[in-house]
């Protein structure tokens, strides 16, 4: 019998995000921190690391058995952890360059993977005092301000017709991720910051597509896909395919669509190339 239930594992993600989330908010708000550039050219700030730190010492506290994986932690090699049965994936702040630009676009992100799929998905948006949360066959979430209450995708009034709303990232070209959508549907486009704070407002109904090009790793979709599939939607390559987690050498993600309304044809709107 499994020692941790999972209402005990999502409660220990709900706070170790919180706690991440206020720390980063009181950074934030200082402006007290600095930046730096890792490897690959990414940002990364002591904010990141200050989260880093909080969400790892809670997860090994409660969880000593559970491996963790993180973006701003040393990485197992693939022969070590491949078998994994779970492990915690997080990402301490996704949506770094929205931090350092104050956008108040960022996220914390923790997902459980069992089994190399998510099973527990967490997220929480500081500036706005929400989080977003989900656990297998469970449903979704959403808690702020404004009180608790589930969430689902948006069903269009008409699946082969109604407009369709584009979430997009402020940085990336319109005519970019337009050019890669069916011309013949009519769009608006939503611009936000973090790749986890677009996907739950698809998983909310504020938007219905959301097309990722370019580097991300498996700790920006964990959370994410567990709370988008159980909003009704899909995460998974611009070319249809599942995503994968812990299988590869690389924790790098291919380009990939997060996807609402399942009555929508998205192979036909979705034209990647």
């Amino acid at each position: 019998m499994d020692k941790y239930s999972t209402q005990q594992l999502l409660d220990l993600a709900i706070d170790a995000a919180k706690a991440a989330g206020d720390a980063i908010l009181e950074i934030y708000d200082s402006g007290d921190y600095k930046s730096y550039e890792k490897a690959d050219e990414s940002p990364v700030t002591s904010a990141d690391y200050r989260a880093n730190e909080i969400i790892t010492a809670r997860l090994k506290d409660a969880t000593p058995d559970i491996p963790i994986m993180s973006e701003e932690s040393t990485l197992e090699n693939l022969a070590d952890r491949v078998h994994w049965p779970r492990y915690w994936l997080i990402d301490p702040i996704d949506g770094t360059q929205e931090f350092i630009a104050r956008s108040g676009d960022f996220a914390v992100n923790i997902a459980l993977i069992e089994n190399n799929q998510p099973a527990i998905g967490v997220i929480y948006w500081p500036p706005g005092q929400s989080l977003y949360y989900a656990s297998a066959g469970k449903g979704a979430f959403k808690r702020s301000p404004e009180g608790e209450q589930q969430i689902h995708v948006r069903k269009l009034d008409e699946p082969d017709d109604s407009v369709v709303i584009i979430a997009i990232s402020r940085r990336q070209s319109r005519d970019k991720v337009l050019s890669r959508m069916n011309e013949e549907r009519t769009y608006q486009t939503l611009p936000l910051g973090s790749c986890s704070l677009k996907s739950c407002f698809i998983a909310e109904g504020k938007a219905d597509v959301f097309m990722r090009l370019g580097v991300t790793g498996e700790w920006d979709t964990g959370a994410s896909q567990c709370i988008v599939s159980e909003a009704g939607g899909q995460i998974l390559s611009a070319t249809f395919e599942p995503l994968t987690y812990n299988l590869r050498k690389t924790l790098d993600n291919p380009d990939f669509v997060v996807l609402g309304d399942d009555r929508v044809n998205w192979r036909d709107v979705v034209q990647y190339r």
